[in-house]
């Protein structure tokens, strides 16, 4: 790709091209990260770039670069650099873009492999790919265009929606329902059975789990990770939700639009977690808890209560993330604050 196509290509995306300089006009072959790039290779930087990085700019071999528009040590140098660049209000963002436009996604060959199983009164949109192995249940509906790898294992009466991309050895459960553009990753499970025990004087008697899982469109859910279904009901996951490795979301988990979840982030059943929430790695979520709109949790934060709508919280139990970097900052001087106070009680009791 010649760097005058990138331009006019990221002109029509959601960077915001601010200016550009083409001298030589490189031919653009690859992407690479700052200090690895080299010739016909681009790479970018954002306005939240370490400096140290920033100084590689002028040493750099890359043959192009995006760059941040609001950025003053950029706007400063920018003029000095040898190689062609790129001004964007969102550098990550079409960096993003130009991954799409060097790295395109290759379809699968359209059609049924011979080894896949398929079940009866299975309705199957045009231009459907089912890879080796897959299983597909009785009463089951798979959209246009959707990509099934191979080893998939998709129950009785589960409705796929169109273009969704479903990757090897995945499960998804008797009843659920995935809307568009969804993506599965490898080794997910949905709909698997909620964990419900009662105690008897006998041991633990099983609640059977009869309800089901819903994705709303453009959900992804990444290699590991598992959405169980409820006893009843409905467990739902809002529309692009991104959900990260090795995520557990139990059994009546409602989720709102946007959200995002981090690696080994683990909901109990019947929590309700809001519109554009974001759980960093490890967060914990208590059964039935209320997590408002917006709400930014810090890694390994445990949400026990309901949480307030738009609050950035840390540590266990959860609280604002301000008054947690205090109390952290302190944590190391406990020993001394502990012995001033031991030799106070002692000089009181004198």
């Amino acid at each position: 790709m010649q760097f005058t196509e990138l331009v006019e290509n990221l002109k029509r995306g959601q960077s915001g091209v601010v200016d550009f300089k083409i001298e030589k006009n490189p031919v653009i072959l690859s992407a690479a990260s700052l200090d690895k790039a080299n010739e016909n290779e681009i790479s970018f930087l954002d306005k939240n770039s370490p400096l140290n990085l920033k100084n590689l700019l002028k040493t750099s071999q890359a043959s192009a670069l995006l760059l941040p528009a609001n950025d003053a040590f950029i706007i400063e140098i920018v003029n000095q650099l040898s190689f062609d660049w790129i001004l964007l209000k969102e550098p990550k963002i079409a960096f993003a873009e130009t991954l799409d436009f060097l790295y395109p996604s290759e379809r699968e060959r359209e059609g049924i492999h011979k080894s896949a199983v398929i079940g009866e009164n299975v309705k199957i949109g045009p231009g459907v790919s089912i890879g080796a192995n897959v299983y597909i249940g009785d009463d089951t509906e798979i959209g246009a265009e959707t990509i099934i790898h191979a080893g998939v294992v998709v129950y009785k009466k589960v409705k796929i929606g169109a273009k969704n991309l479903i990757h090897a050895n995945s499960v998804i459960h008797s009843g659920s329902s995935l809307g568009d553009e969804c993506v599965i990753n490898s080794n997910a499970v949905i709909g698997g059975e909620g964990f419900g025990f009662v105690p008897t004087s006998n041991g633990w008697k099983k609640m059977p789990q009869v309800g089901i899982v819903i994705l709303k469109s453009k959900v992804e859910v990444g290699s590991g990770s598992t959405i169980d279904r409820p006893s009843v009901g409905e467990t739902i996951i809002g529309e692009d939700t991104k959900i990260d490795n090795l995520v557990q979301i139990g059994h009546g988990v409602t989720t709102g639009r946007g959200c995002a979840m981090a690696a080994q982030v683990g909901i109990a059943g019947g929590a309700e977690i809001g519109d554009g929430v974001i759980l960093a790695g490890q967060v914990g979520v208590s059964n039935k808890v209320r997590v408002g709109d917006r709400v930014i949790a810090s890694s390994k934060t445990g949400i026990v209560s309901n949480i307030e709508a738009g609050k950035v919280i840390s540590g266990f139990p959860a609280i604002p993330n301000k008054l947690w970097l205090r109390c952290s900052a302190n944590f190391k001087k406990l020993p001394e604050i502990a012995k001033a106070i031991r030799q106070l009680d002692r000089k009181n009791a004198r």
